[in-house]
């Protein structure tokens, strides 16, 4: 097939350098050249082959997946790649598996909640893999409620064990990805149970298969949960379910840095704080917040080179047909979306920067920071992946009817990103956890305790509270001062509106529960504030490279812009801007749309995404859709046959009439 570039003319309208923006969007020229050599790696490499992913059946999906883990394991040693090299080359294999809740979830609990002498022998063997973990703390009838799990650790003293049990149907264990088929040991949370006292919920090391054959130990009832949602996606992970009947452990595989007990049964907190155990929570969402920025990248990508390259309507004297993309509806769509998987890159890249200094504020005994830090990674973890999973959908919609096919790339993606709006928290849930911390910081105010970080504004409620946006004409929409002040002012009075009518409830549980839905708009409008903060930040560094900073600006504008309007509701109720500034702030709207269009494509270049990544026929890097789209359609099975299996039995009698008449 002939190779060529459709996309070359949007290339060549970019006004600014697209190697530095690869630079700015990797974090840093080396973070740029480790991807850029573990993407390419990948797709040069015919086992980590996934464009026929969505036509296998669950088995064989499975067995594949399994192949090239144990492949990408293979390269890593035989390459000897660095952490860093091995998790992005994980990475651009693009597939979920057994490895991500090994690396992700058990090797980090380990080393959070375990012993230096439990990491010692435990670590090793995890980093080897000679033993392969999984997490198993949600249960059949608990997720979100981790005080709520039913699975029990009782000691023994007698024996110096533990008993692992299942005491009901709804105390199985249900969704850890891994443990279906293939994990060796869990990472295994239980209420824990000494001389019949309930000590709450603690974290066990089991093991589950024998390292000899792999068959589930005595005790253990294993297996996977079932078909998930969409083809291929999800379904190459063994999420599993898991059962106890009394299952004995030593008592030195209780994870206990933080708390443990002894040979005689006697439950001790140790000298490290139990606050260190929050660590591995921050840790984890702020994973997720930084993949949330990949998805909706790659699914921006797909949706803006796809529009570039589709054309309908518009034809005058026979000439050629209107860009998709140059439509101003098709522009209103796309545009807030390219801007927030920018925007939620660079909240990413803070909450990174926010881990690292809480860890070293909990190893100095420091715990200031940590209420802050819970709210901030639950809420962001909440926003981005809810608007991420929305957004990958919206640009399924955006590549129209072509969209809706798995060869599009679009339908997978969101099947495999869509669990991220439950797992580590369900989304409503953690924005109340944000909710009542953001009500304690306003009881908090009139006490002298001043905020800090992320609610520093709230230090300034009484002028936010009354302050008039200082907008007299569209251009003033682009002063950061003018942005800030609108979402901090809005933050505020939905905050403070909350705990002004919770104080007047009956109870301040009973005024929490009432308010519930206003609550959550009030931590989804702290949320938002951060990430337009973070990201206007980001615009004020010294960034290098023709025109990136520019690019930056329009982009952070739009994020801005657009969260304005499409919750203007909460900007005129609250007072912080009249009707006339919000029609002010669309005018500019519409002004930036214009700006960001002839750089689309090339923002959508900066990801530096191969082929084999988006795995979209619609994405392509040279644009040829059509030719690969014909072409792709030949590779389905049920091409095989000219004439269908099941045309003799069923289509053949339908034609020739050939039914025996019915008797009545």
């Amino acid at each position: 097939m002939e190779e060529v570039d459709h996309l070359a003319h949007e290339r060549s309208k970019a006004q600014f350098d697209v190697d530095a923006m690869k630079v700015v969007w990797a974090g840093s020229k080396h973070a740029l050249d480790v991807a850029d050599r573990m993407a390419r790696l990948v797709a040069s490499d015919p086992v980590f082959r996934k464009d026929n992913r969505t036509m296998l059946g669950r088995k064989e999906l499975f067995k594949n997946t399994l192949r090239k883990a144990a492949h990408a394991w293979k390269r890593i040693n035989e390459l000897h790649l660095t952490e860093e090299e091995a998790s992005m080359l994980r990475l651009f294999v693009d597939e979920p598996s057994y490895v991500d809740l090994h690396w992700g979830m058990f090797v980090p609990a380990i080393k959070g909640q375990g012993t230096d002498e439990q990491q010692k022998k435990w670590l090793p063997l995890a980093y080897k893999m000679q033993i392969i973990g999984c997490y198993a703390q949600t249960e059949l009838g608990h997720g979100s409620n981790v005080q709520g799990l039913e699975t029990t650790a009782t000691f023994d003293p007698k024996s110096d064990e533990f008993i692992i049990h299942s005491p009901s149907l709804t105390s199985s264990k249900w969704w850890p990805g891994g443990l279906g088929k293939v994990s060796t040991h869990a990472a295994v949370y239980a209420r824990l149970i000494t001389d019949g006292k309930d000590h709450g919920i603690h974290g066990f090391i089991v093991q589950l298969r024998s390292l000899d054959d792999h068959s589930p130990l005595p005790g253990i009832t294993i297996g996977d949960i079932g078909t998930k949602f969409g083809n291929g996606a999800y379904n190459t992970m063994d999420n599993g379910v898991l059962q106890f009947d009394h299952v004995r452990i030593p008592r030195n595989q209780m994870l206990m840095r933080v708390s443990q007990v002894t040979r005689e049964g006697k439950y001790l907190r140790s000298d490290v704080p139990w606050q260190l155990l929050y660590g591995t929570m921050v840790y984890v969402r702020q994973t997720i917040v930084s993949d949330a920025s990949k998805a909706l990248s790659r699914a921006a990508c797909i949706a803006v080179r796809y529009s570039a390259v589709r054309r309908q309507f518009g034809s005058q004297d026979g000439g050629p047909e209107t860009q998709v993309i140059d439509y101003k509806t098709q522009q209103s769509r796309l545009f807030p979306l390219l801007a927030s998987a920018y925007a939620f890159r660079f909240v990413g890249e803070w909450l990174k920067w926010l881990y690292a200094d809480v860890t070293q504020r909990l190893q100095a005994n420091d715990f200031s920071t940590l209420p802050e830090a819970h709210a901030c990674t639950a809420g962001l973890k909440s926003l981005t992946t809810s608007a991420t999973a929305d957004g990958i959908e919206e640009c399924r919609k955006l590549c129209g009817g072509h969209g809706y096919l798995c060869s599009s790339g679009l339908p997978e993606l969101f099947a495999v990103y869509v669990p991220a709006c439950t797992y580590e928290g369900d989304n409503v849930v953690l924005l109340l956890q944000v909710a009542r911390f953001l009500m304690k910081t306003v009881s908090q105010l009139g006490s002298g305790t001043q905020p800090v970080g992320t609610t520093a504004y709230m230090g300034r409620a009484q002028h936010l509270m009354q302050c008039k946006c200082d907008v007299r004409g569209a251009e003033d929409w682009l002063k950061p001062s003018v942005i800030l002040e609108a979402f901090e002012a809005r933050a505020v009075r939905l905050a403070v509106n909350c705990a002004q009518n919770i104080s007047k409830a009956a109870s301040p549980e009973e005024g929490f529960s009432e308010l519930s839905a206003d609550l959550l708009e009030a931590a989804v409008a702290h949320c938002q504030l951060i990430i337009v903060s973070k990201f206007i930040e980001k615009v004020q560094q010294d960034i290098p490279g023709h025109g990136v900073k520019g690019q930056l600006q329009i982009l952070c504008n739009i994020y801005a812009l657009s969260v304005l309007h499409k919750h203007l509701g909460d900007f005129l109720a609250t007072g912080c801007i009249t009707s006339k500034q919000a029609s002010l702030a669309n005018d500019q709207l519409r002004s930036l749309y214009s700006q960001i269009r002839p750089n689309a494509v090339a923002l959508v270049d900066a990801f530096n995404y191969t082929n084999h990544y988006l795995g979209s026929v619609l994405g392509r890097y040279d644009g040829n859709v059509y030719p690969n789209l014909y072409e792709e359609a030949w590779k389905d099975p049920l091409n095989d046959s000219v004439v269908p299996d099941g045309y003799r039995e069923y289509i053949q009698p339908v034609l020739k009439q050939k039914f025996r008449a019915s008797r009545l």
